[in-house]
């Protein structure tokens, strides 16, 4: 009997949680345009106020995500690396 009161309480939240994460989701994806970043918001405009035009990058990274998917794979294995010589970086000597 306990057993098919867990499953109705089971089925209760997922009738609660699954519509509002959709609706969630529904209101979060109807942005009227994607977000600026701080090089179009800031730097282009201050440089446009002092005559000066944008560049193309050196080392252009892409379109999308790309730059700050490479910092989170190097933080993620520097974390790694300090963890792994945590006891040697700390050690008094």
């Amino acid at each position: 009997m306990p057993e098919r009161k867990l499953k109705w309480k089971i089925l209760l939240l997922h009738m609660i949680l699954l519509p509002t994460l959709y609706f969630a989701f529904y209101f979060f994806s109807l942005a009227p345009k994607s977000w600026e970043g701080v090089d179009e918001a800031v730097v282009e405009k201050i440089a446009k106020e002092h005559g000066r035009e944008a560049k193309a990058p050196l080392i252009d990274p892409g379109s999308g995500d790309l730059l700050l998917f490479a910092f989170l794979v190097a933080g993620a294995a520097g974390g790694f690396v300090g963890g792994y010589y945590w006891r040697r970086l700390t050690r008094k000597e």
